[in-house]
């Protein structure tokens, strides 16, 4: 078993050990309050834990260097150490809580092929025969857990963190990550509504600031950066590891993009063409917008974003936007990232073994169905 898959391991188990520990703090003040406890559970499994993943990998990196470098211990550094393991779990939450929120804002039905957080408790209204809109008190509820999960997160990180000689600077990186993704979580949401009103020509610049700050950072760079500041990492290698992560990281995004429009419902557990009736405004869709002819364009905006768009739509939508190159350009772009971020690796002071675990992941996270 790979170094990665054994720290993941371990980041499950601490999952599943912290949320026992706040279901039974939680169950003392009412057993009604079990019910967040076996969603965040619910929601928690599974998941490719690629941010637990780039936590550890930053802080190996970083170990495995110095190691290396005194000639004593082997070329990989025992991923049990539990202050990156709490860590990794904290971002996992983070995670977590993200999903939640954004399935509200989004009105997905769906989660990694299970109902999403708000669409589990209006069921659980249902069935348990509640009264009230079941709607409007599971949207309540699932606010309330993404809440809880940010809550448990920041918890974790200031716990494990506090007292380590690097703690300091790796709760801000932790701060800052958490404060970017917020901030581009709402320019996501403000370019659905607010583009008509934009200059077109900013568009597609708009799309790529949204991909950077809502996801890049925090789905590669930051985890990244997370890691290697608990390690004690040199300022050449953060920059190094800057230079890699947010290049994978907007590459991670815009494969997102490609499998909101086109991914396999079977495969990526949401419904196809989920973006599509989101009204996701992505690099994707802005290249394709610039190159369809006038009315192809006028027909795509004024069916993005509906959320009542049937099969045919959603196939004349894919259609166009194949037709238009915008699915090749997103595939040389992707390429061109990974290769920006590889050059940029191979410039850092890391360890061999650190190096090609990293490339790995950088096919591992760019080049997937899911």
């Amino acid at each position: 078993m790979s170094s990665t898959n054994r720290f993941s391991k371990r980041v499950n188990q601490a999952l599943t050990e912290f949320i026992q520990q706040r279901r039974v703090a939680s169950t003392e003040i009412s057993p009604a309050l079990g019910i967040l406890s076996k969603e965040a559970d619910a929601l928690l499994v599974g998941g490719k834990r690629v941010r637990a993943g780039f936590v550890y990998w930053g802080w190996q990196s970083v170990v495995a260097a110095r190691e290396e470098a005194d000639h004593t211990a082997g070329s990989e550094i025992d991923p049990g150490f539990p202050g990156i393991v709490n860590v990794a779990a904290a971002i996992e939450l983070f995670h977590a809580a993200a999903l939640v929120h954004d399935d509200i804002i989004d009105g997905s039905d769906t989660r990694r092929g299970r109902p999403s957080t708000h669409k589990a408790f209006e069921q659980l209204h249902r069935d348990s025969e509640w009264v009230g809109d079941s709607e409007r008190w599971s949207r309540s509820a699932a606010i309330l857990l993404g809440d809880l999960l940010l809550n448990w997160a920041d918890d974790l990180v200031l716990t494990t963190t506090r007292g380590l000689e690097h703690g300091e600077a790796a709760h801000d990186v932790y701060r800052r990550m958490r404060e970017e993704v917020t901030l581009g979580q709402f320019l996501d949401v403000l370019e659905e509504v607010a583009w008509i009103r934009q200059d077109p020509a900013e568009l597609l610049q708009h799309a790529q600031t949204v991909a950077i700050h809502k996801s890049a950072k925090y789905s590669v760079m930051e985890p990244l950066l997370l890691g290697a500041t608990i390690a004690g990492a040199s300022q050449e290698q953060l920059s190094a590891l800057s230079g890699y992560g947010l290049p994978i990281g907007v590459a991670f995004q815009m494969r997102d993009d490609l499998l909101g429009v086109f991914g396999d419902p079977s495969v990526t557990g949401k419904p196809a063409g989920d973006d599509l009736r989101e009204g996701k405004r992505t690099v994707l869709v802005e290249i394709a917008r610039r190159k369809l002819p006038a009315n192809v364009r006028v027909l795509l905006d004024e069916l993005l974003g509906d959320d009542s768009l049937d099969a045919r739509q959603i196939s004349m939508l894919q259609d166009a936007i194949r037709s238009s190159g915008a699915v090749e350009r997103v595939e040389h772009m992707i390429e061109r990232a990974v290769g920006q971020a590889l050059e940029s690796l191979h410039e850092g002071d890391f360890s061999r073994s650190s190096v090609l675990e990293l490339e790995r992941l950088a096919s591992s996270v760019t080049d997937r169905a899911k």
